[in-house]
């Protein structure tokens, strides 16, 4: 049963996006490893922008 957990930042992600993640991660999963897509499961968590760090700074994003 493979789990794989994605994690972004949740900068507007949409749902369009994530149903492409869950489908793209599980057809990995059954192309490379010949894994069962009924038992293969997706997780995706969103962490706030500022909860994720990058080169020992915290990471701010990109002002529009």
């Amino acid at each position: 049963m493979p789990y794989i957990n994605i994690r972004v930042t949740d900068e507007q992600v949409t749902q369009e996006q994530k149903r492409q993640l869950i489908e793209g991660a599980t057809q990995l999963v059954v192309d490379i490893l010949n894994k069962n897509p009924r038992t293969t499961h997706i997780v995706i968590d969103e962490v706030p922008i500022a909860n994720w760090g990058v080169n020992g700074k915290q990471y701010l994003g990109t002002k529009k």
